[in-house]
């Protein structure tokens, strides 16, 4: 330390020869980094937080670009009148025909989805079924036909003793295909049960990735219905546009509201906690000078008060303008997590500013001129904040050899703002001092106290009880840490947005085929004929306790060859036998006359003939029948367990021929994802605070000082956890990525005292903490509060974001302000303290002369 400290002193001396030269190229170079920060976007889509060499990655990648998204914008007409709706339906189709998005240079809606003419399909609808479909009504028929002709003897006992004779029994043969039945024939319109709601689904040219398109789209349909004035159509009518291609909106529309609502409440409470402090430091000292001295009253002191804002707030706009200019060049993005670290860094950048300005004015006020000062500051003081903020650099840093980009990415990011938070507080920081007392903007006096080491020794009270109290907490809580559990409803971690929910609510049974199947994977293959092997192998899987609901793929229904349509055409022509046995002919019940009609093919369909609402989630973005298997869960995803689950039953296929075959979709990224961050988070922390305890030593040398700056991180990292365990406070997706941070932020304050106390010598720990206890607290509440902006978010994984690192950065304040303390006067009673390689002090415990660094080995 004590060579970087000699390496960087010319730079450092640089600030106060030539301040004004230091902050203007400082500022321009931060205009032109912030200039390019402010095109950062944010990214939520969870499949960017992996690699993209993911198996689900490169599926869902090919998935998006041979199907698309899917997702359309759908228009909810509400009236009384069936008929009205119908009208307004189709005169909004036909004018949304019209609408042209100027900037891509296109039509903003591809394809309508409304209107279904099912009468070819109930005509039809036996060529359509499965193979198995028909097995099942092939014995159905039969188990129908034996049982009339046993209850046509005259002699016949029905005494249920055989299922395959039991009507009820039978009637769960056909059970699949009725339910097949159901979803390939919809109804002809998209409503509810009483006919009062309509909803038309439009689905968009461009990519639903695109918010700027999604937002046009949107922002032009409103105005088109706006236009059509629905209330023409009927006094009573209620038009919305809404869905879940909107929801996306939404959500990054929350994040940057909240984001920027952090930001102003963190912001604001750091600065009023900044000029507050300063202001009451700055005066305090004043007045302890001597009188003849104090020229300036009270309101100078007031209006001077802003004053510190600019000494260490300029200096942390320009770093984090660096910072994210940086980002901006590297990344391109921001995704969910790094998106507030722009608030995060502003609490953590500032401490190393508080403690530099801090020591410089309790330097100045003993009367010492201002290079003087600003020497002796960077001396004592730079030795601690570097160790410091290198250390939480190292720690961050460490992230980024995670794959999970969402440590990754936060380290990388995190880590660069520490750096150049450090750099700026060090060199920029002292030029803006040089220029505001070279202006009279800093008001001081000659201070009269006594230094720390002429004041009479303390002894820190009650030591012993709070070590017993301290100790018996961290046990307890270490005994108990199974309590401490994961949150993997990612429902739970959602914000709620009332406009989709009510649009929800509005269209409840407008389209139940939709809501019975949800959240469904594909997986591509190459070819029809491996597309009906996935399929079977999938359905081998079904009969077991499986989380698979249904298995769908066009070539299973639609026979891909002559023959197969030929061996279908038989089948059904079988049935028709069956149903024309004299036995069930004269039945009529629901089932054998939607069979009946359901038979009459009698030769190969043409695919021309298929309606195409039943083929387009079949076809590909360029109109071809598509080579993919839709598969279905019969568990929520939003449940990461479940998504597990899920991934593990139909993530990969592999087929007779030897072929692999992965599953897409974004449930199954996000079971990836959590799997991997799960698997490489204990690493992280562990990788971390082996780093921290390394970078300790080598700025201590020594092993017995290391121990004892260490102390206050892990017993603040215990009851953060203790706290967690009171408040039911779970990790989670996203703040488990603060966990490290916390290690790295946490030492912050055990460095700062272990250093100042080496430095002062043995019975000084409680005059110590009247002055740097003074600035680690500042320096931590700023960093809390820097954090707690996310608590007042609608986001509740950003609100656990700011809980779990305003809880762990402020236990480890507590621990360091009052169990360290305890500790040391404990060893000291013992006299296990040594200070024979305290290279400031001398064998008789006073300073040298020659200031150097203070963790110089």
């Amino acid at each position: 330390m004590e060579y970087l400290l000699k390496l960087l002193r010319p730079l450092f001396k640089k600030s106060y020869t030539h301040p004004f030269s230091v902050l203007t190229i400082s500022i321009i170079l931060a205009v032109v980094a912030g200039y390019n920060a402010l095109h950062l976007k944010i990214d939520t889509d969870i499949a960017s937080l992996l690699p993209s060499s993911f198996p689900t990655v490169k599926a869902l990648d090919q998935m998006k670009d041979s199907v698309g998204s899917g997702t359309a914008l759908q228009v909810a007409i509400n009236s009384p009148s069936f008929k009205d709706n119908l009208a307004f339906a189709r005169a909004l189709i036909k004018n949304a025909d019209t609408l042209y998005d100027r900037k891509r240079g296109e039509k903003f809606v591809e394809r309508v989805e409304f209107h279904k003419d099912t009468k070819i399909l109930k005509d039809n609808a036996l060529y359509l079924a499965t193979d198995s479909e028909l097995d099942s009504i092939d014995k159905y028929l039969k188990d129908e036909i034996r049982t009339a002709k046993e209850k046509a003897n005259p002699f016949y006992v029905d005494l249920g003793m055989d299922e395959s004779t039991n009507p009820d029994s039978s009637k769960k043969d056909i059970k699949k295909f009725l339910d097949a039945y159901d979803q390939l024939i919809p109804k002809e319109y998209p409503i509810n049960k009483d006919s009062t709601v309509m909803v038309v689904y439009f689905y968009p040219t461009g990519s639903s990735g695109d918010l700027s398109f999604i937002k046009d789209m949107y922002s032009r349909f409103r105005e088109l219905i706006r236009q059509m004035n629905p209330d023409k159509y009927n006094p009573n009518m209620s038009v919305v546009a809404g869905g879940r291609l909107e929801l996306h909106l939404y959500e990054i529309n929350s994040i940057m509201h909240d984001v920027f609502n952090s930001f102003a409440s963190g912001i604001t409470g750091v600065m009023l906690l900044v000029m507050g402090y300063f202001f009451f430091k700055k005066y305090v000292n004043y007045r302890m000078g001597a009188k003849e001295d104090q020229r300036h009253g009270l309101w100078s002191h007031i209006w001077r008060s802003p004053v510190p804002l600019l000494i260490i707030g300029l200096p942390l706009i320009i770093s984090l303008c660096y910072t994210f200019g940086i980002a901006y060049f590297v990344l391109g993005q921001l995704n969910t997590m790094t998106s507030v670290l722009f608030v995060i860094l502003f609490g953590m950048g500032i401490d190393y500013g508080i403690h530099f300005y801090a020591r410089y004015l309790e330097i100045r006020s003993t009367g010492k001129n201002v290079y003087a000062a600003m020497m002796q500051t960077y001396d004592t003081m730079g030795g601690a904040i570097i160790t410091s903020a290198l250390t939480t650099a190292a720690s961050l840093y460490i992230l980024m050899i995670a794959q999970f980009k969402g440590f990754s990415q936060f380290g990388f990011i995190s880590g660069n703002g520490i750096i150049l938070a450090l750099f700026c507080m060090m060199f920029i920081l002292p030029a803006i001092i040089v220029l505001c007392e070279r202006y009279g903007l800093i008001l001081l006096n000659k201070n009269v106290r006594k230094s720390l080491l002429d004041k009479k020794p303390h002894r820190y009270p009650f030591s012993r009880t709070i070590l017993g109290v301290g100790l018996l907490v961290s046990v307890v809580v270490i005994f108990n840490y199974k309590d401490l559990s994961f949150q993997y409803d990612f429902g739970k971690l959602e914000p709620k947005f009332s406009k989709y929910q009510s649009f929800n609510r509005l269209v409840e049974g407008v389209d139940e085929s939709r809501g019975t199947k949800r959240n469904p994977a594909y997986i591509m293959a190459d070819n029809p004929k491996d597309v009906v092997k996935v399929v079977n192998v999938l359905r081998n899987r079904m009969k077991q306790d499986t989380t698979i609901l249904d298995v769908e793929a066009l070539q299973e229904r639609f026979p891909p060859t002559d023959s197969a349509a030929h061996a279908k055409i038989a089948k059904i022509a079988q049935i028709r036998e069956l149903l024309n046995d004299p036995f069930v002919k004269g039945q009529t019940n629901k089932n054998l006359e939607k069979l009946r009609r359901a038979a009459q093919t009698k030769k190969p369909l043409p695919l021309s003939e298929i309606p195409d609402y039943l083929k387009e989630r079949f076809m590909t973005k360029n109109g071809r029948i598509g080579n993919f298997v839709i598969v279905y869960p019969k568990v929520g995803l939003s449940d990461g367990r479940n998504s597990i689950a899920f991934k593990k039953d139909i993530g990969k296929v592999t087929i007779d021929n030897g072929k692999t075959f992965y599953a897409a979709s974004t449930s199954l990224v996000a079971a990836d994802m959590l799997q991997l961050m799960l698997g490489e988070s204990p690493y992280m922390v562990a990788a971390t605070f082996i780093l921290v305890v390394i970078l300790m030593y080598l700025s201590f040398r020594s092993v017995r000082w290391t121990l004892i700056a260490l102390m206050p991180l892990v017993v603040g990292l215990i009851w953060t956890f203790g706290f967690m365990m009171i408040l039911g406070l779970q990790f989670n997706f996203y703040n488990l990525v603060v966990l490290p941070a916390i290690l790295g932020i946490g030492e912050d304050s055990g460095v700062h005292l272990a250093a100042r106390y080496r430095e002062e010598g043995k019975k000084s720990m409680w005059d110590v903490l009247s002055s740097t206890g003074q600035h680690i607290t500042m320096g931590s509440v700023t960093t809390v509060l820097g954090f707690s902006g996310l608590l007042f978010t609608d986001h509740p994984g950003l609100i656990s974001i700011g809980a779990l690192a305003s809880i762990g950065i402020g236990m480890t304040l507590v621990s360091a302000l009052v169990f360290l303390p305890a500790m040391v006067q404990f060893l000291e009673d013992r006299d296990w303290i040594s200070f024979e390689h305290n290279p400031l002090r001398t064998k008789s415990g006073r300073k040298k002369k020659k200031q150097v660094a203070v963790n110089q080995p």
